[in-house]
């Protein structure tokens, strides 16, 4: 039976949907996983999100809380305000009550990735926020430290993603995740992949 893991992600501008789609293909570079990626429920209308100048959402189902538990592992993802994670997605882990309840999530293992707008908006502060919702769960945060190995060391051009998960800034909305931070989303997607199939090869 195929390892399933689930993407599950608020974007309002793309940046975090670009990411979450790289962490897809690296997710399915794995032998043996299915990768499948869903959205949260938008809570903003269509009139501020027009004055907002959002773009239209994707064609990426919305995900309930009750599907949450068809999967084997999840990778959530989500831009930060104020340094944490944005209200939407919050309000989407705010209507999981029922799964805490019966602890349906405890011992899947999950990561975060996340999109700030500047060098210090939040690019550690949004991934450790994030994980009391994971501990209340009982989920296994699986972070990616430094196994992506020479670029989480690049100081030569901006790089967002930290030990926690992949990342990007999104600066004034007009800059877009370069081939480096790509290239870590394919590769947190790869490695919490293979750390998911590990657990369910042992459960």
């Amino acid at each position: 039976m195929a390892t399933k893991v689930y993407i599950v992600y608020y974007s309002t501008y793309g940046h975090v949907e670009k990411l979450a789609e790289e962490i897809k293909k690296g997710a399915e570079s794995v032998e043996g996983v299915e990768a499948k990626l869903w959205q949260v429920p938008e809570t903003l209308s269509h009139e501020v999100l027009g004055k907002m100048g959002a773009p239209p959402k994707s064609e990426v189902p919305i995900i309930t809380p009750s599907e949450l538990v068809d999967a084997d592992g999840i990778i959530f993802g989500f831009p930060t305000r104020f340094g944490m994670m944005a209200a939407q997605f919050k309000a989407f882990i705010d209507s999981t009550g029922g799964l805490w309840r019966t602890q349906a999530l405890a011992g899947k293992p999950a990561g975060i990735f996340y999109s700030t707008g500047s060098q210090g908006g939040g690019q550690e502060t949004t991934p450790l926020t994030a994980i009391t919702q994971l501990t209340h769960h009982g989920m296994i945060f699986v972070p990616i430290g430094y196994t992506f190995g020479a670029g989480m060391f690049e100081m030569e051009q901006i790089k967002g993603g930290s030990p926690y998960g992949a990342g990007t800034f999104a600066g004034d909305g007009s800059r877009q995740p370069s081939e480096l931070e790509l290239g870590q989303a394919f590769h947190q997607g790869k490695y919490i992949a293979g750390i998911t199939k590990k657990l369910k090869g042992t459960a």
